[in-house]
C-alpha cells in the first residue's frame, strides 16, 4: 500500500490525538534516520505505522495475539493495551503490506524494547517517546537533545524513567523492559 492511502486509512482508524502523534513519531523517526545514517524510507513506514494496532479494542487485542499464535507475557495480558505493538507487526504485515522484517521488527519492540536493537528499532522507540506533541514526560528537554547526541544513552535514560515511572505507579512493568535496561546499562560500562 502506498503511503498516501496508510495515510488515509490510520486517519479514519485512529482517534485524532493519535493519528497527530503517529505523525509526530513519523516526523522524529525521519530526522533521527538523518542524524544517524539510518534508511529514511524504513525510518518513515516504521514511524508511521508504530501504533497502527492502537485502535483495536484491548479483548480483541487479545484474541488477535491468540489467533495469531503471537506470544504475549502475562503482564501484557493484564495490560491488554501493550499487546498494540506485537499485534502492530501483524497488522503492519496483514493490512498494509509491510514484509520488511526490520520495519516489521521496529513495530513490534518500539514499546519495551530489546536486548541488541537495531538502529531503526533505536530510533522508533526513542521517536515513539519524545516526538514533538508529547509534553508529559520529565525531563523532555534533556532527552530531546540527548537523542541527537548519543542514541544509547537516551535509550538508557528513557527506560530508566519508563521503570522509575513504572515503579512509581506500583503498575506491572513489561519484563522486556528491565531486560533491556539491564542488557544496555551492562554494555555501556564496557
Amino acid at each position: 500500500m502506498k503511503k498516501d492511502k496508510i495515510k488515509e486509512h490510520l486517519k479514519k482508524v485512529l482517534k485524532p490525538g493519535r493519528y497527530e502523534h503517529t505523525l509526530g513519531v513519523e516526523y522524529t523517526a525521519d530526522c533521527l534516520a538523518m542524524r544517524y545514517g539510518c534508511d529514511m524510507a524504513k525510518a518513515d513506514l516504521a514511524g508511521l505505522l508504530h501504533d497502527c494496532a492502537k485502535w483495536i479494542p484491548n479483548k480483541e487485542k487479545v484474541a488477535m495475539c491468540k489467533e495469531r499464535k503471537i506470544p504475549f507475557t502475562q503482564v501484557e495480558q493484564e495490560n491488554p493495551e501493550l499487546l498494540h505493538a506485537k499485534l502492530g507487526a501483524e497488522v503492519a504485515k496483514e493490512t498494509y503490506g509491510i514484509e520488511d522484517e526490520e520495519i516489521l521488527s521496529a513495530i513490534r519492540w518500539h514499546t519495551t524494547g530489546k536486548p541488541d536493537m537495531t538502529l531503526l528499532e533505536k530510533i522508533i522507540f526513542v521517536a515513539d517517546y519524545m516526538e514533538p506533541n508529547r509534553d508529559k514526560a520529565p525531563e523532555l528537554d534533556k532527552i530531546r537533545r540527548l537523542a541527537f547526541e548519543d542514541l544509547d544513552q537516551c535509550l538508557i535514560f528513557i527506560l530508566k524513567q519508563t521503570l522509575e515511572y513504572l515503579n512509581g505507579k506500583t503498575a506491572s512493568c513489561d519484563p522486556m523492559t528491565l531486560e533491556t535496561y539491564h542488557y544496555y546499562t551492562k554494555h555501556e560500562v564496557q
